[in-house]
């Protein structure tokens, strides 16, 4: 298992009680297959480039700035020592103020989850002791903290030996369900109910991360796998002036890919 990489590194506070914590993400997309976008004549990597959207001229990064919209056409520059002078207090210490039961969060405002844990031996006691009065009380603890210069609202939930932070979607942010549900006939037969609980029934397992396996993921890897053998195969052409015509190794791997899970879909058909 690689190390540990802690995302945000502060202290985590409950009235006088304080300890030194590391926050992690709870999930990761590094193992997802990447592409990066080629030149199909030469199979060079194709880089971009923020250009002026009046003038066509490439912008350095020193003449790069943040621009809040205040009109068409019109902004208002903020400069990266401007940014920086807005001093938070959340942007190193979660200081819990306010707790809750966990079960009247409702789930569409959790974001993103993220393993908090002290980041040394001294503070294990203090970040235990709070962690256990929590679980003690059936509650979770609602605070406040700066990740990417953007103060988010949390709640901290005890979780084995650790921590969860979810991170809080914002009132504004969530879409009140009546506006999409109330025209939705409310009616159903009880019969037709017994008879989609009998499918239910036999349907139904202990969950499992086997799960949410990404097939595309799979196809995806086996895909890359055989090309690379295909690849190697090649041998390189010499003796090429500048100039010449290359042959392209580069491959349609969209055509490819679709052909690919449409074999695995016929193959899963077969053996059902």
């Amino acid at each position: 298992m690689a190390a540990r990489r802690p995302y945000w590194k502060g202290y985590l506070k409950l009235s006088l009680v304080t300890c030194p914590v590391d926050l992690t993400p709870a999930t990761s997309e590094s193992e997802k297959v990447r592409f990066h976008t080629l030149n199909k004549q030469t199979g060079h990597r194709v880089v971009s480039r923020y250009v002026d959207s009046v003038t066509g001229k490439p912008v350095t990064e020193e003449n790069e700035a943040k621009g809040y919209v205040r009109g068409e056409n019109d902004y208002v520059l903020l400069t990266d020592e401007e940014l920086e002078s807005v001093s938070l207090d959340t942007v190193r210490t979660i200081d819990i103020e306010t707790f809750v039961p966990r079960e009247s969060i409702e789930w569409i405002y959790l974001d993103t989850p993220h393993y908090m844990v002290p980041n040394d031996k001294i503070g294990n006691e203090a970040f235990a002791v709070i962690r256990e009065a929590m679980k003690a009380e059936g509650v979770v603890g609602v605070s406040r903290v700066v990740i990417g210069r953007r103060e988010r609202a949390i709640v901290l939930e005890p979780r084995g030996n650790g921590i969860v932070v979810w991170t809080l979607r914002f009132g504004d942010e969530v879409r009140p369900e009546a506006a999409y549900f109330q025209d939705i006939d409310k009616k159903a037969e009880a019969k037709t109910v017994a008879s989609i609980q009998k499918m239910i029934k036999p349907r139904t397992e202990n969950w499992s991360p086997s799960m949410v396996t990404d097939p595309i993921q799979e196809s995806l890897l086996k895909l890359i796998a055989s090309k690379k053998k295909a690849t190697k195969k090649t041998a390189p052409v010499k003796g090429k002036k500048e100039g010449d015509t290359q042959p392209s190794n580069v491959i349609n791997i969209m055509d490819a890919l679709k052909r690919s899970v449409q074999a695995d879909l016929k193959g899963r058909k077969r053996s059902d």
